[in-house]
């Protein structure tokens, strides 16, 4: 019990930010697939441009909720910079989104809702991998306090040898 004790403390700080971000992703997600579905099946839109305009709009529920919320805590260097950097991971993530129901759509002739709607699913998927992993490292970055004790703590196990050589900067 101990050592997951110890393990959760190791990652706390990630494990609560994966847990908001599911959070608003998940907000984010409703937004994605009621939104192109309407846009699609209800409203006559093409597939791809119900899935870019319900993208576009989940996007800004996304960037107030981890603006806010998520990565409230982490460095900011400015709503404009932030939000054009955000905008341009998220267009990468939506290209992911395009790709797979572009796909089923287009190249495999599959108009049901069904195989449209697990391709959206893939491709969101995809897309909230990337973004999450994107988000961190370029939008809002780690406060300074946090990244130097991840690196205290792996100078800690490279000393007791739980940390193959190399991994730990020695400089």
């Amino acid at each position: 019990m101990s050592s997951a004790l110890g393990l959760y403390e190791r990652f706390r700080h990630l494990i609560h930010e994966a847990a908001k971000f599911g959070v608003v992703g998940s907000l984010a997600l409703v937004v994605t697939e009621v939104g192109t579905n309407v846009l699609h099946f209800h409203a006559g839109l093409g597939p791809l441009s119900a899935v870019v305009i319900a993208n576009v709009i989940a996007t800004l529920v996304s960037y107030v909720g981890n603006r806010y919320w998520t990565f409230r805590h982490r460095t900011g260097s400015g709503v404009g910079r932030e939000y054009t950097i955000f905008f341009v991971l998220n267009v990468i993530g939506i290209f992911l989104q395009l790709a797979c129901t572009g796909f089923v759509y287009y190249i495999l002739g599959l108009h049901d809702g069904l195989p449209f709607n697990i391709a959206l699913a893939i491709g969101i998927v995809l897309g909230t991998l990337f973004r999450f992993w994107s988000y961190r490292r370029w939008v809002w970055r780690a406060p300074v306090a946090e990244t130097l004790h991840e690196h205290e703590v792996l100078e800690v196990a490279g000393a007791a040898g739980a940390v193959p050589p190399g991994t730990v900067d020695d400089s």
